[in-house]
């Protein structure tokens, strides 16, 4: 959509489709540059919790208790995000980044 910028960091309410509902999302992945396909990868916000170690609990006016799952990732166009209704914080984001990289396998190092 022209003229909306899409953040890394946004939380989002976005259509999901019929098994992931509409929900708060939140933009995982930086923008897309102009020559790139238009795709955001998103976290979704869940209300009903596993206490596993791959959900993070974050405290934010926008959202309801529950906790972003990591997974639960999709990659989303731009249209299915309907309004962004929050940002997070770098702490709160190092929390998730944290969680995304347990599921992938990954060794988050420092640069």
């Amino acid at each position: 959509m022209p003229g909306r910028v899409i953040q890394r960091g946004e939380i989002w309410i976005a259509d999901l489709g019929y098994a992931g509902k509409i929900r708060p999302v939140l933009v995982v992945s930086v923008p897309p540059a102009d020559d790139e396909r238009a795709l955001f990868i998103v976290m979704a916000h869940t209300t009903t919790c596993w206490n596993t170690q791959y959900e993070v609990s974050i405290s934010h006016p926008a959202l309801q208790p529950g906790a972003f799952d990591a997974q639960q990732v999709f990659l989303l166009p731009p249209v299915k995000l309907q309004r962004r209704v929050g940002t997070l914080n770098l702490a709160q984001m190092a929390q998730l980044e944290a969680a995304l990289g347990r599921i992938l396998g990954l060794r988050l190092v420092s640069p």
